[in-house]
């Protein structure tokens, strides 16, 4: 059984700093995608940073290069999402999700955690 459980939400205020992390269980975690999302009320999911796990290339969202980075640590089957420069306009639900294909479309991927709150405050 496939399990993705994030944590490090929380609420920060502006211009501060978060680190999420997603602990990948029953799942082929090398050579396969491992993505960031967001949900904000009232609005659609949208991807935010991708990794692929077998070579680590990474892609980001506009609206977060430069102040989000994604990275692994492979022994343990974890993706981080590390947050700087936070607005209020980053605030949502942030959401890890596992597929084969590297791209930040929420449709591509096949396996999802539960979510994590991150509310900044200006």
């Amino acid at each position: 059984q496939v399990q993705l459980v994030e944590s490090g939400g929380g609420s920060v205020q502006a211009g501060g700093s978060l680190r999420l992390s997603c602990a990948a269980s029953g799942y082929t975690y090398s050579s396969n995608c491992m993505g960031w999302f967001r949900q904000a009320p009232g609005k659609e999911r949208e991807g935010v940073a991708v990794i692929y796990t077998g070579g680590g290339s990474t892609y980001y969202a506009d609206s977060v290069k430069g102040r989000f980075t994604i990275s692994q640590d492979n022994a343990k089957n974890t993706v981080y999402l590390q947050m700087n420069s936070l607005t209020p306009e980053d605030t949502a639900m942030y959401y890890c999700a596992a597929g084969p294909t590297y791209g930040l479309a929420p449709e591509d991927y096949n396996y999802w955690g539960q979510g994590t709150q991150v509310t900044v405050s200006s």
